[in-house]
């Protein structure tokens, strides 16, 4: 009985990696591979686009809760619609992790992150067309650098440990995921928006968007590099066997 669980708990699908099987054999090219790439963009578009318009002026005005508010419940809204049809990635380090983890393949990875990278772009437009006083917050100076790259490190491993546990691990996966990343976004906004520093990004496709609108390009790599490593940290060492990179072997 154990055996035949192990077995069950081996072949169930999850619910950001790529859409359930059901009678996947009788999908065509276009709802297995098109139509998530679709959904994927669309979804990062309208991220980008809800996340920048929530701040209508600077983080100062618009206080805290009210973008962290915005950001949290659209995510989990963006999630809960799609994430049958894509698994609802919207960010390039969240495809990698999952990737690494075996959860997508990557003839399906490298569309998702091209149409993620152009869903920022044109979410970032709809929100210049939108509202020209939609901002985002930027570094200042050298001395903001480290601040702002360990709170992407940190808060990225946070949303990522969610992600993997949450819609991977097979010992802990729950149909609760968009709720868990929403509040965990909400969370961030909150703990993180600091005035004239940087609120923590997460996701780079959301920082370039705007970034490419604005001609904003001081210290971005920061939004790259900070969610990466914090994509690597969590990939390193938390989940089951299948997940995690270090100790896969029983050591006792």
């Amino acid at each position: 009985l154990p055996h035949k669980e192990k077995l069950e708990l081996d072949n169930m699908e999850t619910l950001m990696d790529k859409p359930k099987k059901g009678s996947a054999r009788d999908l065509n090219k276009y709802e297995r591979i098109v139509q998530p790439s679709i959904a994927e963009l669309v979804g990062t578009a309208f991220f980008v686009f809800i996340g920048c318009v929530s701040v209508i002026e600077n983080v100062e005005t618009a206080g805290r809760l009210q973008p962290a508010l915005v950001h949290g419940l659209a995510a989990a809204v963006l999630i809960a619609c799609v994430v049958e049809i894509s698994g609802s990635h919207f960010n390039p380090p969240f495809t990698m992790a999952i990737y690494l983890c075996g959860g997508i393949k990557l003839f399906l990875a490298v569309p998702y992150v091209s149409c993620q990278l152009i869903g920022r772009v044109l979410g970032a437009a709809m929100a210049k067309v939108r509202a020209h006083g939609a901002a985002f917050t930027v570094l200042h100076s050298d001395e903001q650098v480290l601040q702002a790259l360990y709170g992407e490190i940190a808060m990225t491993w946070l949303i990522t440990m969610v992600v993997l546990l949450g819609a991977v691990n097979a010992k802990s996966k729950t149909p609760l995921v968009p709720f868990l990343v929403g509040s965990t976004i909400i969370i961030n906004h909150i703990l993180t928006c600091v005035p004239d520093v940087s609120s923590t990004c997460l996701n780079p496709a959301r920082a370039m968007g705007p970034a490419l609108m604005t001609g904003h390009w001081t210290y971005h790599w920061v939004y790259w590099v900070g969610p990466i490593l914090g994509v690597l940290c969590s990939r390193t060492l938390l989940g089951d066997q299948k997940m995690r990179i270090l100790w896969k072997k029983r050591i006792i």
